[in-house]
């Protein structure tokens, strides 16, 4: 749990600054002397910086160790975001926002090693936290940024955010334990970046979460687009700060889904949660839809369901593709979050133009059609189908495997035990490497070598349980002491 909390809070901390310039990019226009479509892009450019990292960088998180990699992208993005903080051109502000929104991807390489260390049948209690911390901090970056400019200069935000992601490094240099590769032996990065479309082309199941997440995206940033432009109209007539303050909805959402994943998803197959999640999308959309016109309770309420039923079947959809190939979550997860941010994308681009011709009701109304479709793909395979479409092995909504995440892949007591030690192994082979330098010979398995021999002597006595113990204990990979002659 603590570990879930430092992750959830370096996440948060971390995607918030693909945000901060959404409420106040009226004030960067005016402070940089351009027009407001010459400083739109930095959104697109930021967006598009974050696929690169996704495509590029996550896959790397199959190869190296989790802990050194993420410090690095995190020190990187805080030393750049110093330019960020004094630079009088547009141009450079873009550029290095663009850098930046590259290295900005550490928060999905900590749900893939929170797949990675949860047991599986608390699998989605664990992700939902960390998932739950990254909807966070998104909300946090606009809160903040409309607060803070309404009352200061725009490069205060900035500045905050350098001290917060300095203070992130300094808690995961503190905190986060050492985890070795998932690929000791070293993978072809172009290999590696050739495997994720293999992937989708070899499990049918990451293709109906993809697909599910694709459209679930779109309806999400479809909604958060068009609200700025229904609130600052009639009837509501909203200042931004008020339309700023709708962010604060997502906070119960973000409350609710640590529960909800802990009731739900975690007892029944992913699919049902998932279906269950995308029905409270659908409710919400088409009441805001076609109430938001003359109520605000109408988006309140879409607002909020849209927010839990989205983390829940997001959620839902990861423990279940987590299952699939353990060795390559990260990549697994790039697939996914491919698929989800040109879901984002297409939401955003369909919610302006539909907007601009129809106002809001057209706009809605794209979004059910997206649910809709969601709901299709969920309905065209089964949770027990082993093929791309049907329904074999039945309509059972309760895991078979309890310990599984998916309901079906066994990832029992010896997995776990296996993820747990996993830790310690890193450090203690760490600390071999380094002495077998000097020795030429790796002293840990020297040592667990005579441990081994001490026992076969040993036919009898308290001895022979205790060693034996020691040998056990984590899978044989704990560093023992060496025997007493």
């Amino acid at each position: 749990m603590p570990l879930n909390v430092l992750f959830a809070v370096a996440g948060a901390f971390t995607v918030a600054n693909l945000y901060y310039n959404h409420p106040i990019l009226n004030i960067l226009a005016a402070d940089f002397n351009v027009s407001y479509e010459d400083v739109a892009q930095i959104p697109t450019v930021m967006q598009a910086g974050y696929a690169a990292g996704l495509l590029f960088l996550c896959p790397l998180g199959d190869l190296f160790k989790r802990r050194a990699f993420v410090l690095l992208l995190v020190l990187f993005t805080a030393t750049m975001w110093i330019g960020l903080c004094i630079t009088k051109s547009l141009a450079v502000f873009t550029a290095i926002s663009f850098i930046t929104a590259i290295t900005t991807v550490t928060p999905q390489l900590m749900l893939p090693l929170v797949g990675d260390l949860a047991p599986p049948n608390k699998r989605a209690a664990a992700l939902s936290i960390v998932v739950s911390g990254l909807i966070m901090g998104i909300l946090i970056a606009r809160l903040l940024s409309g607060i803070l400019t309404n009352y200061t200069s725009w490069r205060n935000v900035y500045w905050l955010s350098l001290g917060l992601q300095y203070a992130i490094f300094i808690l995961l240099w503190l905190f986060m334990p050492d985890y070795p590769s998932t690929n000791p032996g070293g993978l072809n990065y172009f290999k590696m970046l050739w495997s994720i479309l293999v992937m989708v082309t070899k499990h049918p199941v990451l293709v109906q979460a993809c697909l599910i997440s694709f459209f679930t995206a779109a309806t999400f940033t479809n909604f958060w687009t068009t609200l700025t432009f229904l609130l600052a109209g009639e009837p509501y007539n909203y200042s931004s700060l008020v339309i700023g303050l709708f962010a604060l909805i997502g906070i119960a959402s973000m409350l609710l889904s640590p529960v909800y994943a802990r009731t739900i998803t975690d007892r029944f197959v992913p699919l049902f949660s998932t279906v269950i999640g995308e029905l409270m999308v659908l409710t919400g959309v088409v009441v805001g839809t076609y109430t938001g016109t003359f109520t605000v309770a109408g988006p309140i309420l879409q607002a909020f369901l849209n927010d839990l039923g989205m983390q829940s079947a997001q959620i839902a959809n990861r423990s279940s593709i987590y299952a699939i190939e353990p060795k390559a979550r990260n990549r697994v997860n790039t697939a996914f979050m491919l698929f989800t941010f040109c879901g984002q994308l297409t939401g955003t681009a369909a919610g302006n133009s539909l907007y601009a011709r129809g106002g809001w009701i057209r706009s809605g109304s794209a979004s059910v059609g997206f649910i809709g479709a969601a709901l299709l793909v969920c309905a065209v395979r089964g949770p027990w189908e082993t093929g791309w479409v049907g329904w074999s092995g039945g309509w059972s909504i309760r895991k078979k495997d309890p310990n599984s995440s998916d309901g079906r892949t066994a990832e029992g007591p010896e997995r776990q035990e296996q993820n747990g030690a996993d830790v310690e192994k890193g450090v203690a082979e760490e600390i071999g490497e380094e002495l077998a330098a000097e020795e030429g010979k790796n002293p840990l398995r020297r040592i667990r070598d005579e441990e081994t021999k001490e026992v076969e002597k040993s036919s009898s006595g308290s001895e022979i349980s205790k060693s034996t113990e020691s040998l056990n204990t984590a899978g044989d990979i704990r560093p023992v002491s060496a025997p007493k002659p």
